[in-house]
């Protein structure tokens, strides 16, 4: 069975946009975004909801041929284009850059991914991860929190009609004061 992570930037008090989706809190380093390549080079497959799906292929796509991009950038870029993906959207029409498009009931899909071969899965998105919360298939959460209140916006965590129980397994710094948890879900 594939393990699912729940993993995205989040402010102090819990968000993982500020209103109107405002990312522009987040604090970057080259050691978090190194952190972050990393992540998306071991994923064997990103789940997406609609919104992320939008946010990440209007930047990453082409990332690599801007005429500022770092080395950094330019390796984010090709990862993450290689990276198999599935968007989940009733909206969308077409994906592109290695994803597919999942248009049916999301549950029942990350149920089925979850228990085919492969490597690890990644999944992003409020709303997407919501749904693998309260159905009980997210193995493990990964907040890398900056230190940021913005007050409102869009939470890392859904309301939830049982409690998770969950074991820190790691914490590790970067550099302005961030500082990642990960937690495996205790079954």
């Amino acid at each position: 069975m594939r393990n699912l992570t729940f993993a995205m930037n989040a402010s102090l008090d819990g968000y993982i946009a500020a209103p109107g989706n405002d990312l522009g809190w987040s604090v970057t380093s080259e050691e978090l975004f190194q952190w972050w390549s990393d992540r998306v080079a071991a994923t064997g497959l990103a789940l997406y909801g609609r919104k992320l799906w939008e946010m990440m292929s209007s930047d990453w796509p082409t990332a690599d041929q801007q005429p500022d991009a770092t080395p950094a950038r330019i390796k984010f870029a090709q990862r993450w284009r290689d990276m198999p993906k599935v968007v989940f959207s009733s909206t969308t029409s077409t994906v592109d850059w290695n994803a597919r498009l999942a248009t049916g009931d999301a549950v029942a899909e990350i149920t089925r991914l979850k228990a085919d071969d492969g490597g690890p899965m990644d999944i992003g998105g409020a709303t997407l991860a919501a749904a693998a919360m309260r159905a009980g298939l997210i193995d493990e959460y990964v907040i890398v929190s900056h230190p940021v209140l913005v007050g409102g916006g869009t939470p890392f965590f859904t309301a939830l009609d049982n409690w998770v129980n969950l074991k820190l397994v790691e914490t590790r710094t970067f550099p302005h004061g961030v500082l990642l948890s990960r937690y495996l879900t205790r079954r």
